[in-house]
């Protein structure tokens, strides 16, 4: 079983990587994101690997960090979710961006990657939403609580009408919640929808 792999890439093709370990070439299957992020031909690389064996096949797949690699079994956890689909997945979103996406179960997000249909991306956030946030890493966890309410519906009126308002106005509903997780800060849990708005704008502003 290989876990790790740690050589020179020797070349860089549309889904995969060459790895020359000490004059062992290893053929790694990559997300795009992970391909776009490696290096180049000649440089050092190191990946996290899973390793699948069949009985037609040896494949081994790579990743950029162990939460990744996480994510890539968590997904094909769900029904009609397999290898193709799962890097599919994480070429169009990254671990944060899926654990924020799956908390908010914002559909529309996970279906952006080719190959997920609505059935399957209803499956993926409804299966997965009390899973996603131990997955989410240090980017999704400072506001994933505030998301998951948003997500099943119970977020307090002001903070889902201000989110409401704020997609309408063209940002996505990852980007809408977590202006508005700002502005509650700032603003304080007693603020009404308009002066979570009016604080949620001056937050999106600065970025």
């Amino acid at each position: 079983m290989i876990g790790k792999l740690k050589g020179v890439i020797e070349e860089i093709g549309d889904d995969h990587v060459l790895v020359d370990v000490h004059g062992v070439c290893y053929v790694a299957f990559c997300s795009s994101r992970t391909l776009s992020r490696i290096g180049s031909p000649g440089e050092a690389v190191v990946l996290f690997i899973e390793t699948y064996v069949r009985e037609d096949q040896l494949k081994l797949f790579g990743f950029m960090s162990a939460l990744e690699r996480e994510w890539f079994n968590l997904l094909q956890s769900v029904q009609g979710v397999g290898s193709k689909v799962a890097l599919a997945l994480l070429s169009t979103l990254s671990p944060s961006e899926l654990a924020n996406a799956i908390a908010l179960q914002d559909k529309a997000a996970v279906s952006r990657a080719p190959g997920v249909g609505p059935k399957v991306a209803v499956r993926i956030v409804t299966e997965l939403k009390n899973k996603a946030p131990a997955f989410g890493g240090a980017e999704a966890a400072a506001n994933i609580g505030l998301k998951q309410e948003l997500g099943e519906g119970v977020a307090a009126a002001p903070v889902a009408d201000a989110v409401s308002a704020l997609t309408n106005l063209g940002y996505s509903r990852d980007q809408a919640a977590n202006a508005i997780a700002a502005a509650l800060k700032n603003g304080g849990e007693g603020a009404d929808s308009a002066k979570l708005i009016r604080l949620g704008l001056k937050e999106l502003s600065r970025a």
